[in-house]
């Protein structure tokens, strides 16, 4: 179990675990055998290992939902709350500038120079990346449009849904936890029945 520490130490840390972010530990996490080792030895810790529908990525789930875990998912999901709709919008964006049929997936390459291009040529499309900017979850305050750019996918990085392979190169890699996002919108839609505001409607049909 010393040899996983690590992986543990992640996915105790929130860390969500797929071909593009960590592709050494997610073929790893693919083996049931692995996997049932790692959850013996997180049942005192009341968490299990998960993945998404399809098998992209895989996270830590409780194991029983006892009261203290049904008060931290609240939190959690107000946290992810705050952030779906900017999130959608930006996806909305990426799917409108670069012409992309459907919703991200994971591998999905964006350049961000195609994207900054698309957007500046597209007056609607600068004007929603600018409101998508200055929203809480990315705090630009920039009125330039590279670096309200540059911010956004900035922060959706640090918040784990892009990968960047080399700093220095401006491309983006989409990474498995936007499969756990779209899984949570549909639960959101079709399992709640929770509608999403007015004016965001448009990002139900990506999924």
């Amino acid at each position: 179990m010393i040899e996983h520490g690590p992986l543990l130490e992640r996915l105790l840390e929130g860390a969500f675990i797929c071909a593009v972010s960590d592709e050494h530990s997610f073929h790893k996490l693919q083996s049931e055998s692995l996997r049932e080792d790692l959850n013996h030895f997180l049942r005192p810790l009341n968490r299990r290992i998960t993945h998404s529908e399809d098998g992209s990525v895989f996270f830590l789930a409780y194991h029983d939902l006892s009261e203290p875990a049904r008060q931290q998912l609240s939190q959690q999901f107000n946290q992810t709350i705050q952030s779906l709709l900017p999130m959608l919008e930006w996806m909305q964006l990426v799917q409108e500038a670069l012409g992309r049929d459907g919703a991200l997936t994971v591998g999905d390459t964006i350049k961000l120079q195609e994207f900054s291009m698309k957007v500046e040529d597209n007056q609607s499309l600068r004007q929603r990346l600018a409101l998508l900017a200055a929203d809480k979850v990315f705090k630009s305050t920039s009125e330039q449009l590279d670096m309200q750019i540059k911010q956004v996918f900035k922060r959706i990085r640090e918040l784990g849904y892009l990968h960047q392979p080399h700093r220095d190169r401006q491309f983006y890699i989409v990474t498995g936890k936007i499969e756990h996002l779209i899984e949570l919108v549909r639960f959101i839609k079709d399992e709640e029945n929770l509608p999403l505001e007015e004016g965001h409607a448009q990002q139900g049909d990506m999924f």
